[in-house]
């Protein structure tokens, strides 16, 4: 028998003794709650939180954010839905000043390169944004996906494999939506190289980082994203986003 063929045995015996040890429950009546719709006042405050949310940059209040705050926070983005039930997310939360330094530093050192690909013209402008808070922000999450959580097979996942990134793209933004309603901003910093943010914070090989956040508490919000209200880019029209039944439609 090849290693190949004793794998995919192994694999089978483990799904078989997990069907094995599976009992289906009715799902009892006390788990289900009516599907009625918010009132009036509940339905704005969710759009109100997803209007306004902005990427935030350099204008954290050095206010340090309570702990219990934190904790709801966290509860939120824990609450995302995930394929398989597999909750990938794992949230490494950065106060250290030392920790944030050498992030910083490779933020600055990938911003350079990303100011050089830009066109002259364009490449001023970009110098001229300010993309990022880490060092002004009082704390810094960094949000994972591991992949091997669930194990070798999870419901969901069997033909797209991607779907554990996607969900905790969404923990993510139930963090970001949290925080909009407790007066907290939320920056997503993009601009590094993966291998230095994962060497600073010793991420582990099968763990795929998705997301560095810069977290604290603003007084003042724009009324559009920063970059529209820059002038960078502009907001596309959804008419011109929606097609009916194929792509193009």
């Amino acid at each position: 028998m090849t290693a190949d063929a004793r794998s995919a045995k192994t694999l089978l015996a483990r799904v078989q003794q997990s069907a094995e040890r599976f009992t289906e429950v009715p799902l009892a009546a006390s788990c289900l709650h009516p599907a009625a719709p918010f009132d009036d006042a509940e339905r704005a405050a969710v759009y109100r939180a997803i209007y306004e949310r902005r990427d935030v940059r350099n204008e954290f209040s050095d206010r340090p954010i309570p702990d219990e705050l934190l904790r709801r926070l966290l509860e939120a983005a824990h609450a995302a839905p995930s394929v398989g039930l597999m909750q990938p997310w794992n949230f490494v939360v950065i106060r250290s000043p030392e920790v944030k330094r050498d992030i910083h530093q490779a933020f600055t050192h990938a911003n350079d390169e990303a100011a050089r690909m830009f066109p002259d013209y364009m490449g001023h402008q970009y110098r001229a944004l300010k993309l990022e808070g880490i060092l002004k922000a009082p704390i810094n999450i960094c949000v994972t996906c591991d992949r091997t959580r669930g194990g070798p097979v999870v419901l969901g996942k069997t033909h797209n494999p991607d779907m554990d990134l996607y969900s905790t793209v969404c923990a993510v933004q139930n963090l970001w939506l949290a925080a909009r309603s407790e007066g907290v901003g939320v920056g997503w910093v993009s601009i590094y190289e993966d291998a230095d943010v994962r060497a600073i914070l010793k991420v582990p090989d099968q763990v795929v980082i998705i997301a560095y956040l810069c977290v604290g508490f603003v007084d003042q919000l724009y009324d559009r994203p920063e970059l529209e209200a820059k002038r960078w880019a502009k907001r596309l029209a959804l008419d011109d986003l929606v097609y009916r039944d194929t792509w193009g439609g």
